[in-house]
């Protein structure tokens, strides 16, 4: 899951925005060896075009984003059965895990769509130490 907060005045608006997230999802997942794609009309990403392995849902106020997406790495799809997943009753739902057989490394897949995230905004991005954030903690 991942719920950006970012300032999107005069970035290129909301739907831009939610173009831009499919788009981070579909090279992540790429980079894993899975091809996904987009399909007219839903909002999403979508492996054969009828398994939704990635899911957004974002509300913009007052320019700024908030919630985000949820790329199925290694969910537990059981919980599927009893949910129509974004309303769309005719296509299933996937995770990376049974696509590939094995579970990915959370962190891994987390920094390879922050990269990918990161470079599709036009972000810099910069690694930074997280020990000092870890002393303020205690």
């Amino acid at each position: 899951v991942a719920y950006p907060i970012v300032n999107l005045r005069g970035w290129g608006g909301p739907l831009q925005y939610v173009r831009t997230l499919e788009q981070a999802m579909l090279k992540t997942l790429a980079d894993y060896g899975i091809t996904a794609g987009l399909i007219n009309g839903l909002t999403g990403v979508w492996v054969d075009q009828n398994e939704k392995i990635g899911a957004i849902g974002v509300k913009i106020s007052r320019g700024v984003s908030h919630h985000g997406l949820a790329l199925n790495v290694n969910t537990d799809l059981d919980f599927y059965r009893y949910i129509v997943p974004c309303g769309v009753s005719d296509k299933g739902v996937t995770s990376a895990k049974t696509l590939l057989g094995e579970s990915l490394e959370l962190d891994a897949v987390a920094y390879t769509f922050h990269y990918h995230f990161g470079r599709l905004m036009g972000f810099r991005m910069a690694e930074k130490d997280t020990s000092v954030l870890e002393l303020l903690d205690s």
